[in-house]
């Protein structure tokens, strides 16, 4: 059985993730066009949204947590279009 993660946990963890993706290197051959490399950065800002995407639903959210986890959500769009494009 898996423990419970506050949420205010997770949303930090979301950030470490996308701070992970924008560090994964590029590779040399095929650069930032590189299928594996592009595989790479969606799993892991997929899991970033993954963490958080149910707290909004959770009665005891309040408007700051779930302000955040929309920030996250847009951190993630960011992250991927300044990574890959």
């Amino acid at each position: 059985m898996s423990r419970f993660i506050p949420a205010s946990e997770r949303i930090v963890r979301a950030r470490t993730l996308i701070q992970k993706a924008r560090d994964l290197p590029v590779p040399k051959e095929g650069g930032k066009h590189d299928f594996s490399y592009i595989a790479k950065v969606k799993a892991v800002l997929q899991e970033a949204r993954d963490l958080v995407k149910f707290i909004p639903y959770t009665p005891s959210a309040s408007a700051e947590i779930k302000s955040e986890v929309s920030k996250i959500f847009q951190e993630a769009e960011q992250a991927e279009k300044e990574i890959l494009h």
